[in-house]
């Protein structure tokens, strides 16, 4: 939460104490800041422990949306073509938060289901990071931490099937770039090249049968 405080919205806190600017932004770096007094006593900062913890307790435990239609025959349909394709091998629905001792740990022991399994996957030329020339980086170029431009975290489900009732034009994919469900499951490619194969094979019944289970999520 503090660094994202830091990163996105430019606000220090004893986790974060400085300003997220480069050496070379001598303007960001000379700005007026909202820093006071109520810092460690060594750095001010403009987000202090007792607000950093209040974010934290509301970040935490914000609940994603209630799932719609579970029991209907065609989302069931369509969860079972989900599994025969092997979609749950990247997008794992089901986890138990593990057990702890502490006791401000209001999810321990809860069982979550997310629809991923937090990794990287190398997810084909399509969908890679291009550079600004067009062109393809070397795979053992690292690009953001350990990953490469290839490769993409596999991204939580849950909730997916509201984000055009929140906004009617949201897309999706890391960029945006489908305009549907099921354009977003037809950019799959590399390691998910043989699920991508299975759905373009689908009859007009499998897809619609695979997008309301999608849109149940």
């Amino acid at each position: 939460n503090q660094s994202a405080f830091n990163e996105d919205m430019g606000l220090t806190s004893n986790i974060r104490p400085h300003e997220s600017c480069m050496p070379s932004q001598t303007a960001c770096i000379k700005a007026t800041t909202g820093a006071d007094e109520q810092g460690n006593g060594k750095t001010p900062v403009e987000v202090n422990d007792e607000v950093a913890k209040f974010v934290e307790f509301y970040t935490r435990n914000l609940a994603v949306p209630h799932r719609r239609n579970a029991d209907d025959k065609l989302v069931l349909a369509g969860k079972k073509r989900f599994y025969d394709m092997g979609c749950q091998s990247c997008h794992t629905p089901r986890y138990q938060l593990p057990k702890t001792d502490d006791d401000h740990l209001e999810q321990h022991g809860q069982v979550i289901y997310p629809y991923t399994d937090l990794l990287l996957h190398d997810m084909g030329d399509d969908l890679a990071d291009r550079t600004i020339a067009g062109k393809l980086p070397a795979k053992d170029t690292q690009v953001e931490f350990l990953a490469n431009s290839y490769e993409w975290r596999t991204p939580a489900l849950w909730g997916i099937g509201l984000a055009q009732n929140v906004d009617p034009q949201a897309t999706f994919l890391h960029d945006g770039r489908a305009r549907t469900l099921m354009e977003a499951v037809l950019w799959h490619g590399g390691e998910a090249e043989n699920q991508r194969q299975k759905v373009l094979k689908l009859d007009k019944q499998g897809r619609a049968e695979l997008n309301a289970f999608l849109k149940s999520l």
